[in-house]
């Protein structure tokens, strides 16, 4: 259940389109919905702004599809992140509208079209957004996790910019893109190896940028944790970090971030 359709459902009851016991049987899932092995949480996205994100990994396809089942029901537009093509297929059965982003492994599944969005996880500005999150990856083994973070800022409604393969050992290829990265409201920076260009986008803009340490490396990079380190110890001002390979947690939070209208009234009462 979204704002949009919870307001709408209450206007039916204020005209009288819809009775009293009509609209406590369309809340009555509300806040969540037990299906014994998953108790799907309906009321996210009043609280959160955005429904509940299906993880797939150590789920059985068979669980996925149900959880899906149930989210499509209530929200106009369902995330399922790192999803194997087998996992995206089923979804597509159950529902044709799905999309899934093989690079990302991630499946977006449309209920109501939304004019936000072209289905190509490239969005366009709404009125709640600030500006652009322009998504930087240091090389194009970290694309995976680019592109998870942004279809999951643009399918949340930001208008998203993408610069890949600019890492720090070609610095001349992030330097030829100055105008787009001093145009962005929110950067991504997602990097492997010893994870320097964080730092190096921090140091030329005045905005917030989130660092995004990934697994990508040989050896002594520890599955990321000599990228993570590094971006942790940034001496650029303005660098914020998430888990390593958390491409989706960094997309939703440069989101909230470019969504002042939305902050403001969270903070309201």
């Amino acid at each position: 259940m979204d704002v949009d359709r919870l307001r709408s459902l209450l206007e039916q009851v204020k005209s009288g389109e819809v009775a009293v016991e009509g609209a406590l049987n369309a809340l009555r899932s509300l806040p969540f919905e037990d299906l014994g092995f998953a108790k799907i949480d309906h009321h996210r996205a009043l609280r959160n702004g955005f429904p509940e994100v299906i993880y797939c990994p150590g789920k059985t396809v068979e669980q996925i599809v149900a959880i899906v089942e149930r989210l499509t029901l209530h929200s106009r537009r369902v995330l399922a992140s790192r999803a194997s093509a087998e996992v995206a297929e089923a979804i597509q059965v159950q529902c044709p509208t799905a999309v899934y982003h093989a690079i990302a492994k991630m499946v977006v599944i449309y209920g109501e079209p939304l004019a936000a969005s072209d289905h190509t996880g490239q969005s366009t500005a709404s009125a709640a957004t600030q500006g652009t999150v322009l998504v930087i990856s240091a090389g194009t083994a970290d694309l995976p996790i680019a592109e998870e973070a942004a279809i999951t800022a643009a399918e949340m409604g930001s208008p998203v910019d993408r610069l890949y393969d600019v890492g720090v050992a070609g610095i001349h290829r992030l330097l030829a893109s100055q105008e787009r990265i001093f145009a962005a409201n929110v950067i991504i920076v997602v990097a492997g190896m010893e994870g320097a260009l964080a730092s190096v986008v921090g140091g030329l803009v005045s905005r917030p940028v989130i660092a995004v340490p990934t697994s990508v490396g040989y050896g002594a990079s520890f599955g990321g944790l000599s990228a993570l380190l590094t971006m942790l110890n940034s001496c650029a001002t303005g660098v914020g970090v998430v888990n390593i390979d958390n491409g989706f947690g960094a997309g939703y939070l440069a989101h909230l971030i470019n969504q002042p209208a939305l902050t403001a009234a969270a903070g309201e009462g």
